[in-house]
């Protein structure tokens, strides 16, 4: 065993490279593919509880908006008035509304309404955002100014106040609206006036990322300046945008729910939703009686927002390890 000189009384022994082999553990799969940040993400994203939770309450919810009536046979749209505030009873658990219409089977529909608000909004402000991101952060120069000067004036406008007036606007150029049409008047609504904040973020992930060694890499072999851009540099400065879409999903179903309570949202007449249903029982609370008709609907938009929320962070934490030590 060779030693290893050093002062006298302090001799050190190195085993012999034979005696002391490569171990399973520490080699190394040289020809196996390097891992992408997607695939690393997803793994560590497999072993948070927070995805689990917050995937199961996502995976109902979706069941509910798709297959509603697997849940109930109870029409909620029909309300009749000698059933008003009628206790629980077969077919009807939860009792029924001021109006005689089923809690239950209310709240099962209106999450359809809601959802989709909050999906296709997100969907909308992403794609813009995105788009409009990559190219000020990528090209630079005026295009950078003009689109940061104009997401500057957007995101100076209170977006509940903006959609109340974009709202009010159309009701009455369209008042007669039926269920998609006052789905999408609402997404536009909301979309037109959320975008800025994706497009910063996505600026700023893009500046970072094109400056980056594999970028250059591609350069040097001959890829265009779009090909870096649509191939190379989006989709590694997608995971800040992706956390923020996930969370802003559950902002803008809330959004929608107090649009809907305030009589600007959802027409109450020919959509079933969750904000309707609890802008209709708020007379309720000012008795103190039948506090169930509004909790019911309330509790389904909380259980729901909480659940992006939680997926929200569990996204974060998948992509930003370091961030759960913080």
């Amino acid at each position: 065993m060779p030693e290893i000189a050093t002062r006298p009384g302090q001799q050190r022994f190195v085993a012999p490279l034979d005696e002391t082999p490569l171990q399973d553990v520490d080699s190394v799969d040289l020809s196996a593919a390097p891992e992408s940040q997607w695939k690393e993400a997803w793994k560590r994203m497999r072993k948070s509880p927070l995805f689990w939770i917050s995937g199961t309450l996502l995976l109902v919810v979706a069941i509910v908006v798709a297959f509603p009536g697997l849940f109930t046979n109870a029409d909620p749209s029909y309300e009749n008035l000698s059933d008003s505030l009628a206790p629980a009873r077969e077919g009807h658990p939860l009792g029924f509304t001021q109006q005689g219409g089923d809690v239950w089977a209310r709240t099962l529909y209106g999450a359809r309404a809601s959802v989709a608000v909050g999906v296709f909004a997100t969907l909308f402000v992403t794609i813009v955002g995105v788009i409009t991101g990559a190219m000020a952060g990528f090209f630079g120069g005026w295009v950078d100014s003009v689109i940061s000067r104009l997401s500057d004036i957007f995101f100076s406008i209170p977006l509940l106040l903006a959609a109340i007036v974009v709202i009010s606007i159309i009701n009455n150029v369209w008042p007669e609206r039926q269920f998609w049409g006052s789905v999408f008047v609402v997404v536009g609504a909301l979309a037109l006036f959320a975008w800025p904040q994706i497009t910063r973020q996505m600026r700023g992930a893009v500046l970072t990322v094109k400056n980056l060694e594999f970028v250059d890499a591609a350069t040097a072999i001959g890829a265009s300046r779009w090909k870096n851009l649509v191939r190379h540099i989006v989709p590694n400065a997608m995971a800040p945008v992706i956390v923020t879409a996930t969370i802003t999903l559950g902002v803008f179903i809330v959004a929608e729910a107090t649009l809907s309570f305030l009589g600007l949202g959802l027409p109450r007449s020919s959509v079933v939703s969750w904000g309707n249903d609890i802008a209709a029982a708020q007379v309720l609370v000012r008795s103190g009686q039948h506090l169930e008709v509004m909790f019911v609907p309330a509790t389904a938009l909380a259980i729901t927002v909480l659940a992006f929320i939680l997926l929200g962070d569990a996204v974060r934490e998948a992509f930003d390890p370091k961030a759960r030590k913080k």
